[in-house]
């Protein structure tokens, strides 16, 4: 097991790993740590961070912030808060023995579906892989990746951006992802949905809301009665759908009349897998939270808020 030493007298013990601060792993969680001060036994201590992301050690009248920081940053810190009232010139030690904040999930038509703790980023056929791959006899030709906006992705000076704490959904050809046409790099609390069938999403004020198969080419019109018609009242000339752009994880919506469609004078668009059918007025954001929350039903809470230090 690896041991981080932090002394105030002197400059900090370096651990074997990567250079690079960002690649290090970071403490989140339900993480267990090793606490352990040079020379003073009674302080040494094992704990769990706590739901907050703090941690409480002895004659120590305030917690530790833990959560998103190194084990390296982590010691130096609780040397400092050692150092102010209690020892002279502390040298203190860090160890993570156990990693379970940092989790993604693998869904759908794969042979080990199921929770992965990372300690390290990994890209999207990385993960694959440790779901031993598609389950060949029943899986279809695409996956989707979800990703809840959570928190939990630690990054050292992250640049403000008001999208982190939305809702993504992307979507990705499971032939293009194992040739390394496409990837991803995967982030804590990110599911992804390994497709039993290709399939288009519909979404709003229509009798069946949810998943059509697409067994065959399937036209907008198709899919609608798949999704047993529409209701009363629906805008029949303000049909979209949600399409994500080939290479990239950007989305792109068309508009389409189906007042024209259904009189034969605008031709009935083939939809693509993936594509989301919106018979509604709301906004992306609020279909993709659904279709998001549909996915994750069953599965356990694992997102958390990071304390301010």
């Amino acid at each position: 097991m690896l041991y981080c030493v932090a002394s105030l007298a002197q400059t900090p013990v370096q651990a074997i790993g990567p250079n690079n601060n960002e690649d290090r792993y970071r403490i989140g969680f339900q993480d267990t740590i090793d606490v352990q001060v040079y020379r003073h036994g009674d302080l040494n201590r094992r704990v769990q961070v706590n739901p907050d992301g703090t941690i409480n050690l002895f004659r120590l009248d305030q917690p530790i912030v833990a959560a998103c920081k190194t084990d390296i940053e982590l010691a130096n810190d609780i040397a400092k808060a050692y150092e102010k009232d209690y020892l002279r010139n502390p040298q203190v030690s860090v160890a993570v023995v156990e990693r379970r904040s940092q989790v993604v999930t693998v869904i759908g038509a794969v042979k080990k579906p199921g929770s992965f703790f990372i300690d390290k980023r990994l890209q999207l056929l990385t993960l694959l892989g440790f779901a031993e791959g598609p389950d060949i006899e029943h899986v279809g030709t695409r996956l989707i990746v979800f990703r809840p906006g959570s928190t939990t992705s630690c990054k050292a000076n992250p640049a403000p951006n008001p999208s982190d704490d939305k809702t993504q959904l992307f979507a990705f050809n499971l032939k293009d992802v194992e040739e390394g046409k496409q990837t991803l790099w995967m982030e804590p609390g990110d599911v992804v949905s390994v497709q039993v069938s290709d399939r288009v999403y519909v979404y709003g004020n229509v009798n069946k809301q949810g998943i059509v198969e697409m067994k065959e080419p399937l036209t907008l019109t198709q899919a609608l009665a798949s999704a047993g018609g529409m209701k009363s009242a629906t805008q029949l000339d303000n049909i979209r759908v949600v399409r994500q752009k080939p290479g990239s994880t950007d989305h792109v919506e068309t508009v389409y009349n189906f007042k024209e469609i259904s009189k034969g004078k605008a031709p009935d668009p083939f939809l693509q897998p993936n594509d989301i059918v919106a018979v509604s007025a709301d906004k992306t954001q609020k279909i993709f939270n659904s279709i998001g929350n549909a996915m994750t039903q069953g599965l356990p809470s694992i997102f958390y808020r990071v304390p301010a230090p």
